[in-house]
């Protein structure tokens, strides 16, 4: 049964490069998705994996399929719209969420014209939701560099990170370290949505992003646990999403993020932390 199970990573050399490209990008973007939650922008990374998408097919438009090109034009264009958004919520009345959601709307609409100048129907579902079988070495040694950058930064600079979110307006009273340190993150968010873009696409790199950090709300208390716990519930969805998509003859992309929500509907249901199945039998205090 086991040997039936896990067949497909021993029989087909793509479905390995598959699996070793989740696994890197479930090293990387969870931990991203972690502080968002905890920063309260976690809609933020869905408007900014839809601005990447006019950089994606600027750099398809000039060089076609290619990788080197798709990645730099997402990563000019997300931090674009970062910093754009930044500056008109400084400049204007207009508060962050609103103008991130102004210019995602903006760089999606963008987006996909841009693909359809001279791309087909094909191309247009390639950049939109991925083609996570295609993971060649070229595009594994970019996830592998996205996770290894990102594991360093956020260890650099995982103490005022913390700081920004518990307390905002102490960090930049005892210090200039908060603009920083927020444009980095803003940075890595980008880098780790570009990333995904590879495996997942633009419209579902969020999904490994988000639902593992979700999942791990109802495991775990603070961050020593939030981010090892979402690590692994990325891991297991995208294991079991390979697997459901092989054996069902599904989408693999798709099934990946389903695979995380039914971790996140279980987690609903049966966590220790909140869990609706715990509320129900946990031991009403004060009561006689």
């Amino acid at each position: 049964m086991i040997h039936e199970l896990f067949a497909p990573f021993v029989e087909f050399g793509f479905m390995r490069r598959a699996l070793v490209g989740c696994l890197a990008l479930s090293l990387s973007a969870p931990p991203i998705g972690v502080f968002l939650t905890l920063r309260r922008m976690s809609l933020m990374s869905d408007a900014m994996s839809h601005a990447i998408l006019p950089g994606v097919a600027a750099g398809f438009l000039v060089a076609g399929l290619s990788l080197p090109a798709m990645t730099l034009g997402g990563l000019v264009a997300g931090l674009a719209v970062a910093l754009l958004a930044g500056a008109v919520t400084r400049s204007t009345v207009v508060k962050e969420d609103a103008s991130l959601a102004a210019f995602y709307l903006i760089s999606l609409a963008a987006g996909v014209l841009l693909v359809s100048l001279r791309g087909s129907q094909v191309d247009l579902l390639h950049i939109l939701f991925g083609s996570v079988l295609a993971l060649d070495d070229e595009a594994l040694t970019l996830l592998g560099g996205i996770a290894t950058l990102t594991l360093f930064a956020l260890a650099a600079i995982y103490r005022p990170l913390v700081m920004e979110c518990v307390d905002p307006l102490f960090l930049r009273s005892v210090g200039r370290a908060g603009g920083p340190v927020h444009y980095a993150f803003l940075g890595l968010v980008v880098l780790n949505l570009v990333g995904g873009f590879q495996a997942l696409g633009t419209l579902l790199a969020v999904g490994l992003m988000l639902l593992p950090a979700v999942i791990a709300r109802f495991w775990a208390t603070d961050l020593t646990g939030l981010i090892p716990v979402s690590m692994l519930a990325a891991a297991l969805s995208s294991l079991s999403g390979l697997l459901l998509s092989y054996h069902a003859d599904l989408p693999t992309g798709p099934a990946i993020v389903l695979s995380a929500g039914g971790l996140y509907v279980a987690s609903v249901l049966f966590g220790p932390r909140g869990g609706l199945v715990y509320r129900l039998l946990k031991p009403r205090h004060l009561e006689a």
